[in-house]
């Protein structure tokens, strides 16, 4: 390691021992201004476009997270936190907030942070508690903790309005190509789920088929669709939980198939092309692949955990490859140079092996004239 390389990360550990003095000081509540973290880069700070983009979800802050080193070494230009980035589950801010400090301290984290911008979304676990949803009272508190620690600008249209979905435009406009990304916020408007009675059923949810049910809320979905409409080759939708698997009894959504069905229907009235969904939560990691009438093949991989895993994996027709249990990674690669761009979804392992591929063009990503 460099000198220089040395003295950064020397400097970056001093600043999170501040931010962390900061986080925990008992003079400040959530809604009070608090000391800004590192200087660390966040996907508002990229120009131009980008090809090589890493994701993952389930972090133990308490627990090494050596995946992040195998993400350093691949080199993404962004790197996507799908939700569980944190094991918070209390309703104790202070708590919830050393938690995010130990995160901060991690010298995995501060590798990671220090070497590639990154975006986040949260889930249940660090929204605030176990499957929460609008029902959680601390909603508003646990938000402000989450922008404070990724380091969101205090302009950010994330603090003008309810939820933390925003979304993002790489473009480059000599070549006329464009990568968007999406950030949906998947706790702050859900309503609550259908807790398992039937034996029919397994594990804790069965589909509601209840279409008054709302997973992303009113305002939400009016945005989601003004961003389809936003010109773009690529789009990636960021969701902490599953989209295009097969029901498997845990929180996805075909926990609500109304909603499932309503993105479709978003994606196909706005005719947006290019869309591959991101996901998390599960504690495995595959790419699953749903085929609707009158759509192109919607592409999901899922990314979980970073640290954690889970003792069984549930059957899913939609899958394509082997699953993943150990450690992993997810990654999105793009190949601009060719006139039909090359994309390739991967999920890699903790040694930064590449155990799932799928290569696809963008033309395979759009509607028929």
């Amino acid at each position: 390691m460099s000198e220089t390389a040395d003295g950064f990360r020397r400097g970056v550990a001093a600043r999170w021992i501040l931010f962390a003095a900061a986080l925990t000081g008992a003079a400040l509540t959530a809604g009070h201004a608090q000391e800004s973290g590192p200087d660390y880069r966040t996907a508002r700070d990229i120009e131009g476009l980008i090809s090589r983009i890493a994701f993952g979800s389930c972090s133990d802050q308490e627990r090494p997270q050596e995946v992040l080193r195998a993400v350093v070494a691949r080199k993404p230009e962004l790197f996507i936190y799908l939700g569980d980035n944190i094991y918070g589950d209390t309703r104790d801010m202070s708590v919830l907030r050393s938690k995010y400090t130990q995160l901060g301290a991690r010298p995995e984290f501060q590798l990671l942070r220090s070497a590639v911008p990154v975006a986040a979304i949260w889930d249940d676990h660090d929204y605030g508690e176990n499957d929460a949803g609008k029902e959680y009272p601390f909603k508003e508190e646990s938000k402000e903790i989450f922008l404070e620690f990724w380091g969101e600008p205090k302009e950010s249209e994330r603090r003008s309005r309810p939820g933390i979905y925003a979304a993002h435009l790489f473009r480059d406009e000599a070549k006329r190509r464009a990568l968007q990304v999406i950030l949906l916020d998947t706790r702050t408007f859900r309503d609550p789920l259908a807790h398992n009675r039937i034996p029919s059923w397994k594990n804790d949810y069965h589909p509601d088929p209840n279409p008054e049910k709302t997973l992303l809320g009113e305002e939400q979905w009016k945005w989601l669709e003004e961003q389809l409409q936003v010109e773009a080759d690529l789009r990636v939708i960021a969701t902490s939980i599953q989209f295009a698997h097969e029901y498997n009894g845990w929180e996805s959504w075909t926990n609500l198939p109304s909603e499932l069905e309503k993105m479709i229907e978003s994606i196909r009235n706005a005719r947006a092309g290019g869309v591959l969904f991101i996901s998390g939560d599960v504690h495995w990691g595959e790419i699953s692949v749903l085929r609707a009438p009158g759509l192109y093949p919607l592409h999901d991989v899922t990314s979980s955990g970073i640290n954690q895993d889970w003792p069984s994996v549930e059957p899913n027709r939609n899958r394509f490859g082997e699953v993943v249990r150990d450690y992993n990674f997810g990654m999105i690669e793009v190949d601009w140079a060719p006139e039909d761009p090359a994309v390739e979804l991967r999920v890699h392992d903790g040694s930064g092996e590449a155990r799932v591929k799928l290569g696809i063009r963008l033309s395979e990503l759009q509607f028929e004239e």
